[in-house]
């Protein structure tokens, strides 16, 4: 569920209104997850820790992915005093230089400053979560920092690494106007046509590093899974049957690789509420197509029905 900001919005016209969140969580019985995240900084909702604590009321278990920016000490220590199981720390470069060049107008230094802020409020309040990964996008300007990346996350106590390749080639004909930077971008940093020899290199002191420190990694596959062509669509992307993915104005999308409900929607929850969008008409014959051997467009230009997220 996405609580940030898109594309010609303002902060607080981003931002999903409390009640709002609070009625679609009550139309999900069962609910076993969520996370609570956009395109945006999750923590720039004025109620983000209230989200946690009511959705974690419910029996699900949450987490979130920030960049930690905007973290301070008030929101450490609500963070650590709240129900939040995990938090997917992003950082895409283990040096200062790579880091601001992908992070535009962001800081390195301030990144590790919010980490101590958390680290003391966890002392403080005398507790251990929430549990921290830490996930890196990978592309061809930051491979060599991979293994710098698994000891930074050692020295920060981080369970986990995960690294995930660009998400979408943004290929689809019918990409709106805006998303084109982004198609050239990703073009020009996808590791699916690096080098294989220099990608091993990394990707192997990048294991070596992981098990000798104890952190559990995750590397993606960086060349198109093969694929039978007697395997459906759904064998390869289960994700719009099992998990429901919401903008802040209350568009259901397939899931979050399409990330805005321009791309791609099935209806507004909000409107017409979640069982009626979620067996609606747009959401089964979606299903359907990606269940074929001919899935829709923007799922043949996504990282993970590729094999390669």
């Amino acid at each position: 569920m996405t609580s940030s900001r898109e594309k010609g919005t303002t902060v607080a016209e981003g931002a999903l209104k409390f009640e709002k969140y609070t009625a679609l969580i009550d139309q999900f019985p069962g609910l076993q997850e969520i996370q609570l995240q956009g395109l945006g900084e999750p923590m720039m909702h004025p109620r983000f820790f209230d989200m946690v604590d009511y959705a974690a009321s419910k029996g699900a278990c949450v987490t979130t992915n920030s960049n930690l920016t905007l973290l301070n000490a008030a929101r450490a220590e609500r963070c650590v005093q709240s129900e939040l199981e995990i938090l997917h720390v992003s950082i895409d470069g283990a040096t200062a230089e790579t880091y601001e060049r992908i992070r535009v107008r962001s800081r390195l230094e301030k990144v590790v400053r919010n980490l101590g802020l958390l680290e003391a409020a966890r002392q403080k309040n005398g507790r251990r979560g929430p549990r921290l990964h830490l996930v890196m996008v990978i592309m061809r300007q930051n491979l060599e920092e991979l293994p710098g990346l698994v000891r930074f996350a050692h020295r920060w106590s981080m369970e986990e690494v995960f690294v995930q390749h660009l998400c979408h080639d943004f290929t689809e004909e019918s990409l709106p106007a805006h998303y084109r930077p982004m198609r050239e971008f990703v073009q020009s940093q996808t590791l699916l046509f690096e080098d294989e020899s220099r990608i091993e290199r990394y990707f192997e002191e990048t294991r070596q590093v992981a098990a000798e420190l104890g952190i559990t990694l995750r590397l993606p596959r960086v060349r198109p899974k093969p694929h039978l062509p007697e395997i459906s669509g759904r064998e390869r992307c289960d994700w719009p049957w099992r998990g429901a993915y919401i903008s802040y104005n209350g568009y259901a999308m397939p899931c979050c690789m399409i990330s805005t409900p321009d791309r791609a929607n099935f209806g507004n929850m909000f409107e017409d509420g979640v069982e009626a969008v979620w067996n609606g008409e747009a959401a089964q014959a979606f299903r359907r197509q990606l269940a074929s051997r001919e899935a829709p467009a923007i799922c043949r230009s996504c990282s993970l029905y590729a094999g390669v997220f």
